[in-house]
């Protein structure tokens, strides 16, 4: 007992150890749920348009005991295998094209292992729709049976198609093309064909009818974007013919000879009455209504005359039988009836061959002159040809047909019993074409049905065709498209159109015109169809670059046909810069550039592209120049004027500069001109009257309009004062002294310093804008005028630039390409009163800065 005590821990210990190193759990997947894109792939949906390739799943599982895992995908035996997985990152690929109309549903077994167990699950991946179909028309061809007199607005067919997408991809709805020139309508939603309201179907007009119904679905979703399918059919409506004409006798007169060797019930001759509603004829009833003396009968169904005696038992040599052909209808009612005379005549034995006779006997060659395309079933009336066999009874019965092309026309009647009046009828009017055929030649042959002998002869049949305007001029082209540049002169051609019609003579002649808004500045020859510019026009690119019209052709009667002329005017490097008119004096403040700016009127790039360059400077190391901007800036190494009087002995700090600016065209143009620069430091304003000369500086009229101003008030104010007390002193009659004098003791104010009024002319130098001097005449000091002293007179405009004068003042011309600008310098006068000790300061330095750039300038002239 005490050994057992001693190893039973020991074996359970054994036997726990050895369970726990043989478990293994099994891995398994997460799930993540609906419209997650990793997990097992439950409850997974793809658009059918998805593309092979795309990483569509990502299969996400793990293992408890931390093991490795590996994925794989099965399917069912006969599956196609739509989707591939990398075994180690679990991404699933799309190695198939999906197609949902054939397979909605793709099941899946997907598996999960760590190397030990394996879990597998089948999962369903559900394909969803994409708008990938297109409608189909089921039940094709369409071909529809509508009589002539269907009331207008009434439905004659449906037309269906299936669209196998859902939603609105599966939505079809319905439409005709050219509805605007159709007798038909249709129901967008059911598909229903009706007849246009107000609009009757009439067979002798139109037989057949061609309606193109388009099936268009709703639109979806295809690989992202928006798409609509649409299909189109054609609907053949057939137009039947209803009763509404009576019959007509073909081949009338009708002649019928009995012989002395006719038996009793031979045939005489066949009367012919066709109903005149050919699509669809009621057979035709003949009887004779009177003539016939008991001696003649006629077949009520094929219109034979037969003589019923035999000719010995003939009272009469000639026999008029007046003959009856009515409709009757599939009741059996008789509608409508025509009436023909037949003559019979008796003769005796002959045996002639058939022979053809025209209105003055025998004759062998018949002409006929006609226009193409006459209706189908019309006779040839100019024909009058008559064809007879003096033979009697049998020998007298013949054959009638035409030698040539065949289905054009045919003959009536086609057996002949002793004579008859031949016709011939159009059976297709579409080969009787003048651009096809000048003349239709046919022989006319007649040969004896049961004779030994078979005698026969013909006739020769020649029909000389006339042309009609059947066909409309027609252009090479839709639409035409030209260029032409801007510098044509006028009259220049543009482009030639071509549009020809078949028809012969003047249907043929083609006439051209041009109409539209765009075509005010273009003719067209009438004839030739060249377009060119009118002899005054003058193209612009600028202005306008695109113009587009219509041409039409057309004949002498009237049919034409469009086309449309898209020209484009070429632009030409036509234009120089041109500078604005601030561009003659800057000031530049250190750190701050100027700018200048030149614009070029071409239309297009690279004509209008202005390139600026500093042409002339002295010395040439102090400014830049930004080629696309024209801001101009001093050196970055030059931050004051210290600077700047190291490098010139310039010492007022104006430069003047040659600027260029220059197009990019072929060939360039350029303009220059010539920019002073007055530099100068930025300083804090000492008062309003240096902030106001600051300001002023650069445009002198502002200073002239202000003091203007001011001496304009001064005068009014002066004017009511001087009127006031001119009337005051009228009524006192007392003569009241001009002022009253108050002396007081002598004292030395401050200096009053004022600016001189700038008078109206060109200045020498820019220092001769402001002339500045002190006021000594009023030793009193009491700011009043002198006696006799005058008020400064108005100033007057500014006189016009002199621009070639050899004795005017010193400007600056520079030529160019396309011209010079000149800048003009205006010199103003300044008056201002009553300046205090720092306005008189300032002043005084200003004019000591203008005396010594004065003095420069009078140098550099020199």
């Amino acid at each position: 007992m005490k050994h057992v005590r001693h190893f039973t821990p020991s074996l359970f210990l054994s036997l726990v150890h050895v369970c726990l190193v043989q478990a293994n759990y099994a891995p398994y997947f997460f799930d993540n749920g609906d419209r997650s894109t990793n997990g097992n792939m439950a409850l997974l949906s793809l658009s059918e348009d998805t593309p092979i390739g795309t990483h569509v799943y990502t299969l996400n599982g793990t293992d408890p005991e931390g093991d490795p895992v590996t994925y794989s995908l099965a399917y069912e035996a006969g599956s196609r295998h739509y989707f591939s997985v990398d075994k180690h990152l679990g991404n699933v690929t799309l190695i198939e094209e999906l197609d949902r109309e054939k397979e909605d549903e793709i099941e899946v077994i997907v598996s999960i292992s760590d190397g030990l167990s394996t879990v597998s699950e089948k999962v369903r991946i559900l394909v969803t729709d994409a708008n990938d179909e297109s409608p189909e028309f089921i039940n094709t061809p369409y071909i529809v049976q509508v009589p002539e007199n269907t009331p207008s607005g009434s439905s004659i067919f449906k037309i269906e198609a299936v669209d196998r997408d859902t939603g609105s991809g599966g939505s079809i709805t319905y439409f005709l093309q050219n509805i605007h020139a159709n007798k038909f309508t249709i129901d967008r939603h059911s598909g229903v064909l009706r007849i246009k309201t107000g609009v009757a179907l009439d067979y002798e007009k139109s037989r057949t009818h061609f309606v193109i119904v388009v099936a268009k679905d709703g639109g979806g979703k295809l690989r992202g974007h928006n798409k609509m399918f649409s299909a189109t059919t054609t609907v053949t409506v057939n137009v039947e013919d209803v009763q509404d004409t009576p019959p007509m006798f073909i081949g009338t007169p009708y002649y019928g000879y009995v012989y002395e060797d006719t038996l009793a019930g031979s045939e005489v001759l066949t009367v012919v009455a066709l109903d005149g509603d050919r699509g669809k004829p009621n057979s035709i009833h003949y009887c004779i209504v009177n003539g016939s003396e008991s001696s003649f009968e006629i077949s009520n169904t094929t219109g034979a005359i037969s003589v019923i005696k035999s000719p010995n038992q003939l009272k009469k040599e000639v026999y008029e039988l007046k003959v009856q052909a009515s409709e009757v209808s599939q009741e059996g009612d008789i509608s409508v009836y025509a009436f023909a005379t037949v003559t019979i005549r008796v003769v005796d034995l002959n045996n002639h061959p058939p022979t053809f006779y025209g209105e003055n006997g025998p004759q062998n060659q018949f002409e006929l002159t006609m226009y193409e395309h006459p209706p189908e079933g019309e006779i040839l009336r100019g024909l009058k040809i008559t064809v007879n066999d003096s033979d009697q009874g049998a020998n007298a019965k013949f054959n009638l047909r035409l030698v040539g092309p065949g289905g054009i026309f045919r003959v009536v009647p086609q057996t002949v019993l002793n004579e008859a009046q031949v016709t011939i009828i159009v059976e297709n009017s579409a080969a009787i074409d003048y651009e096809k055929f000048k003349v239709l030649t046919f022989k006319l042959l007649a040969i004896e049905v049961n004779t030994p002998e078979k005698f026969s002869s013909t006739a020769d049949v020649g029909i000389r065709l006339l042309d009609t305007n059947d066909n409309v001029p027609k252009f090479s082209s839709d639409y035409y498209v030209a260029r032409i540049p801007e510098n044509s002169p006028g009259g220049s051609n543009v482009v030639a159109v071509t549009a020809t019609d078949p028809d012969s003579g003047l249907w043929g002649e083609v006439k051209y015109s041009i109409y539209g808004t765009g075509a005010d500045l273009f003719l067209i020859h009438p004839s030739t169809g060249i377009i060119y510019t009118q002899p005054w026009a003058t193209l612009d690119a600028e202005v306008n670059s695109k113009y587009n019209f219509y041409v039409k052709a057309e004949d002498t009667d009237g049919k034409y046909s469009l086309a449309e002329v898209f020209i484009t005017v070429l632009d030409v490097n036509d234009h120089s810069p041109e500078f604005n008119e601030n561009i003659q004096e800057k000031t530049m403040i250190i750190g701050s550039p100027v700018k200048i700016e030149a614009i070029d009127q071409d239309a297009e790039e690279p004509n209008n592209i202005v390139d600026y360059s500093i042409m002339q400077a002295d010395p040439a190391n102090v400014f830049d120049i930004d080629q696309s901007t024209g801001e101009i800036k001093l050196k970055s190494y030059i931050r004051s004027l210290d600077i700047i009087h190291n490098i010139t002995k310039n010492k007022d700090c104006i430069w003047s500069l040659v600027v260029q600016a220059k197009d990019r065209g072929s060939p360039s143009f350029s303009t220059t001109a010539v920019l002073k620069i007055d530099i100068t430091e930025e300083t804090p304003h000492k008062g309003p009257m240096a902030a106001f000369l600051m300001q002023t500086k650069d445009n002198p009229m502002k200073a002239l309009g202000v003091l203007a101003g001011v001496m304009g008030i001064m005068v009014m104010i002066t004017v009511m004062i001087s009127t006031a007390m001119f009337w005051r002193n009228k009524r006192s009659n007392k003569i009241m002294p001009v002022r009253r004098i108050i002396k007081k003791r002598q004292t030395h104010p401050p200096r009053m310093v004022r600016m001189e009024w700038l008078k109206l002319r060109r200045p020498n130098s820019a220092a001769e804008k402001f002339i500045v001097k002190e006021d000594t005449r009023n030793e009193n000091s009491n700011n009043n005028a002198q006696a006799g002293a005058a008020l400064p007179p108005t100033p007057s405009p500014p006189p016009p630039p002199a621009l070639t004068s050899a004795a005017a003042a010193p400007t600056w011309h520079v030529p160019t390409v396309s011209g010079s600008l000149t800048p003009t310098f205006i010199n103003k006068q300044l008056k201002k009163k009553g300046l205090g000790g720092a306005h008189s300061a300032l002043v005084s330095e200003l004019k000591m800065k203008f005396e010594k750039r004065n003095t420069a300038l009078g140098d550099l002239h020199i």
